[in-house]
C-alpha cells in the first residue's frame, strides 16, 4: 500500500434525517496516515460524517472510498475501518485481555496468534501486566487506552474516534491527548478524529476539517486555521476574535484601507486571489495576543478604553476593555497589572489585522 493523498476520497456526501439535512455535500480527500480532525459545534454533522464512513450510517447520495476501494454501501464489519466511541463500550464482564481480544475471535486466528497480538497491544498502550485487571479496576485513561488497543488490534487501515475524549477530565484529557498522538505516529495509520474542543484539534491534527450546519467550512492545518480563517465563521469558532464592521474605501500600495467602527482609518494586507471593489462591507480581525495595552498612549495607532473585566492565566492576563464607539468590549491578552476600572491605550503592530467577508 503506497502513501496518497486520496487514501480517503468523500465526494458529494449526503444525509437528511427528516427536514434536517445533517450532511451537506461534503467533499474531502484525507492522506494515508494523516491525522485528520473534523471540528464543528454540536450538531454540525461531524458525527454523522464518521458514522458514513465506518459504515455505520448510509449516504443519501455521495460515495466513500478507502485505498481505491468503494465501500460507500458496504456494512461495518467489511469496511477496513474500526471505531472508538466516546463511551468506550468495555465489556464489564471480561478483563483487558478478553476485552482486547474479542473482536478478534472471528478472524479465525490460532490462540497462540491471538495471544502475541493481544500482548503487542498492550504494549503498545503501555499496560503490560494489567491483562487480568476489570474494567472497575482501571481509571478513566486506562479505559480509554483498552478501547484502543481493541480497535487497534485488529490493525485496520483507517481508526475512527468519536469524541473518545470527551469523559476525562482536563488534566486527564490533555495528557491522553499527548499520548493518542504519539500512538498514531507509532502505529503509522489513518485517524479520523471527531471533536467539538478546538484546542484539541489545533494540537493533535496534521490538518482539521471545520464543519458547520453540515458544510466543511475549511479544510487546512492547525496553524492556518487559526492565522488566516477564510470566513467569519471559521475564526469565530477557531479560539477567540475581536471583530470590527468596517467598509472599502481604497487600495493602495497592495494594502486594502478601510474604515472600521472605533478604530478609523486601517490598513490590511488583502488574502490572495480575492477581488475588492470600494464601498464594500468588510470585517477586520485581530486575535486578543495580537493588540498591546499600556498604560500610557504609545506611538503609532491607539485607542482610549477602561478595564471591565480581568482575569489572570499564568503566563497572561485576559482582559475585556471598552472603548469608544463599539457596543461590545474589546478581548486582550496581555502581560500587564490592570485592574477592573483602570484607563489603558490599546495599539497593534502592522499586519496584525485580518482581513474577512462580512
Amino acid at each position: 500500500m503506497t502513501e496518497s493523498a486520496n487514501f480517503i476520497c468523500i465526494d458529494g456526501l449526503s444525509k437528511r434525517f427528516g427536514a434536517t439535512r445533517a450532511v451537506d455535500r461534503v467533499t474531502l480527500d484525507i492522506s494515508q496516515g494523516e491525522f485528520f480532525s473534523l471540528l464543528g459545534p454540536s450538531g454540525c454533522g461531524k458525527t454523522t460524517l464518521l458514522r458514513m464512513i465506518g459504515g455505520f450510517t448510509f449516504p443519501d447520495t455521495g460515495t466513500i472510498a478507502i485505498d481505491g476501494e468503494d465501500v460507500t454501501a458496504t456494512p461495518p464489519n467489511k469496511r477496513p475501518t474500526n471505531m472508538v466511541f466516546q463511551s468506550y463500550a468495555i465489556f464489564p464482564h471480561l478483563n483487558v485481555r478478553d476485552n482486547i481480544a474479542y473482536g478478534l475471535k472471528p478472524e479465525g486466528l490460532t490462540r497462540a496468534e491471538r495471544d502475541k497480538r493481544v500482548a503487542q497491544a498492550l504494549d503498545l498502550i503501555a499496560l503490560k501486566g494489567y491483562g487480568e485487571r476489570r474494567p472497575d479496576q482501571l481509571s478513566g485513561g486506562e479505559r480509554q487506552r483498552v478501547a484502543l488497543a481493541r480497535a487497534l488490534v485488529k490493525r485496520p487501515k483507517v481508526l475512527l474516534l468519536d469524541e473518545p475524549l470527551g469523559a476525562l477530565d482536563k488534566r486527564l484529557r490533555e495528557a491522553m491527548q499527548i499520548e493518542l498522538r504519539q500512538l498514531q505516529r507509532e502505529v503509522g495509520i489513518t485517524f479520523l478524529f471527531v471533536t467539538h474542543d478546538q484546542d484539541e484539534a489545533l494540537a493533535m491534527s496534521d490538518r482539521v476539517a471545520v464543519m458547520d450546519q453540515g458544510r466543511v467550512l475549511q479544510v487546512a492545518d492547525p496553524k492556518t486555521l487559526y492565522e488566516s480563517p477564510n470566513s467569519r465563521a471559521v475564526a469565530d469558532f477557531i479560539g477567540t476574535m475581536n471583530f470590527f464592521e468596517a467598509r472599502l474605501i481604497g487600495i493602495a500600495g497592495g494594502k486594502i484601507l478601510l474604515e472600521a467602527e472605533a478604530l478609523g482609518r486601517l490598513e490590511v494586507s488583502p488574502p490572495h486571489h480575492t477581488v475588492y471593489t470600494p464601498g464594500m462591507p468588510l470585517v477586520a480581525a485581530i486575535r486578543p495576543e495580537k493588540l498591546l495595552l499600556s498604560r500610557e498612549p504609545p506611538s503609532g495607532s491607539w485607542l482610549n478604553g477602561r478595564v471591565i473585566s480581568a482575569a489572570y492565566f499564568g503566563e497572561r492576563s485576559h482582559f475585556q476593555v471598552t472603548i469608544q464607539g463599539r457596543a461590545s468590549p474589546v478581548v486582550v491578552a496581555a502581560q500587564i497589572n490592570a485592574a477592573i476600572g483602570d484607563s489603558v491605550y490599546l495599539s497593534w503592530l502592522p499586519d496584525s489585522f485580518l482581513l474577512l467577508p462580512a
